[in-house]
């Protein structure tokens, strides 16, 4: 049924959706970005090679989320119901706001859960928590293509 997914993505309506779906991501990642540590300050600190890197590392993680919604939506229209592994790409995003974000947002947020504490200041501009949100999202790409090509529909044909 991955082939079938697969299929379904050189569709008009997946192409579309994919479109918007690396857009928004891309927005995401570049907002949260610029709130973390301008591309300058970027720049001038560590060098062109972190921003190139950076910026690479934008695009792949949103097309990669842009691939698993569309996956997930296939999915959907396949079995008739949405894979777990599509909560994978939000916890990615969740988890870059909430560790690469704009620090006075972070601790913003977790005062008002009631958990005060200081936040450290992050190892080049917080690459490596990109790269965990890599690995997140492609920890939902294997586990959406195991839902599609070993899950079972409710329906009995």
């Amino acid at each position: 049924m991955f082939t079938e997914a697969l299929k379904l993505q050189k569709t008009k309506k997946y192409i579309i959706q994919g479109t918007l779906f690396f857009i928004v991501f891309m927005l995401i990642y570049f907002i949260v970005d610029s709130l973390n540590m301008s591309y300058t300050e970027m720049q001038t600190t560590y060098g062109i090679g972190l921003v190139i890197t950076n910026i690479f590392v934008n695009v792949l993680m949103s097309f990669l989320s842009a691939f698993l919604m569309n996956l997930s939506t296939a999915m959907a229209s396949l079995k008739g119901k949405e894979g777990k592994a599509q909560s994978f790409g939000f916890f990615s995003v969740l988890f870059g706001i909430l560790t690469y974000g704009c620090t006075s947002c972070v601790i913003a947020f977790f005062a008002s859960v009631g958990i005060a504490f200081s936040v450290a200041v992050l190892p080049l501009a917080g690459l490596p928590y990109k790269l965990i949100s890599v690995v997140l999202i492609i920890i939902g790409l294997i586990w959406i293509r195991h839902e599609l090509n070993h899950g079972t529909c409710k329906v009995k044909v």
